[in-house]
């Protein structure tokens, strides 16, 4: 993924200075980070709200993810974009923002801190991703503290940690327009599933081919829906258009 440094870690220690705490049933938890292996934390609520008003500087929403079936909130339109991602992500099988809080002493002022990642994920092999948005040029002092304290807890559970920056902004509209199509409702009609599928045997032209299927104002939306579930597959480094060569594929 673009913009994305992905930090990976080992085996869980028996003592961590890490301290988690998440929601159950509406209750705050509040544990040691060794139970963190406990937890699906891809299901979790919010620990946080995701406040809006008048003259905010952020984007705040609700993002519907096609893999959970489940809304998940952001905080900005770079949060937003980063949820587009993971859910179009055949390797990630769940995800929730602000899925805890991580405490801990801080080494140079001895005083307590906290941070609430902006994301949880759980991989199809079962490993769990911390993922934090923020773009480079607005990492602070304060804030790099927590990335890093972040990223210190995560590689002691085993976890992923990725500080994720700016997307690629050709990839990232690509997958705003097919994300636009997500929903299994453009794909309940199976005859023209099968249709679309096999027209793109061999690549071909976006819009040329699915007008040789049918109307494409009925075809094209089962076009981008089976683009983004992965049954066809197009170069998406380059802008989507009536050219884009698409074709068949067995997994994406």
């Amino acid at each position: 993924m673009d913009g994305v440094q992905v930090l990976r870690g080992g085996a869980p220690p028996e003592v961590s200075d890490f301290d988690l705490a998440w929601l159950e049933r509406g209750d705050e938890v509040r544990k040691p980070l060794g139970y963190a292996a406990e937890v699906a934390f891809e299901e979790v609520a919010p620990v946080r709200d995701f406040p809006s008003y008048r003259g905010q500087r952020h984007f705040p929403g609700l993002y519907w993810s096609a893999t959970t079936g489940r809304h998940v909130g952001f905080e900005s339109w770079l949060e937003r974009d980063h949820a587009i991602l993971m859910d179009f992500d055949p390797q990630v099988v769940g995800f929730a923002s602000q899925p805890f809080w991580l405490f801990w002493r801080d080494e140079a002022s001895g005083r307590g801190r906290s941070h609430a990642p902006d994301f949880f994920a759980r991989a199809a092999h079962g490993t769990g991703l911390v993922v934090d948005c923020r773009p480079a040029d607005r990492i602070d002092a304060r804030s790099a503290v927590a990335f890093a304290a972040m990223r210190r807890a995560c590689d002691q559970l085993g976890w992923a940690y990725r500080l994720a920056g700016e997307i690629d902004a050709v990839r990232v509209a690509n997958l705003r327009w097919l994300a636009g199509y997500r929903h299994p409702r453009y794909g309940q009609a199976e005859g023209l599933n099968a249709a679309v599928t096999a027209s793109f045997a061999v690549p071909a032209p976006l819009l040329a081919q699915a007008a040789s299927v049918g109307d494409p104002l009925q075809v094209l939306p089962v076009v981008f829906h089976l683009l983004w579930c992965g049954r066809l597959a197009a170069d998406l480094s380059y802008p989507l258009s009536d050219r884009t060569l698409v074709s068949r594929s067995e997994e994406r």
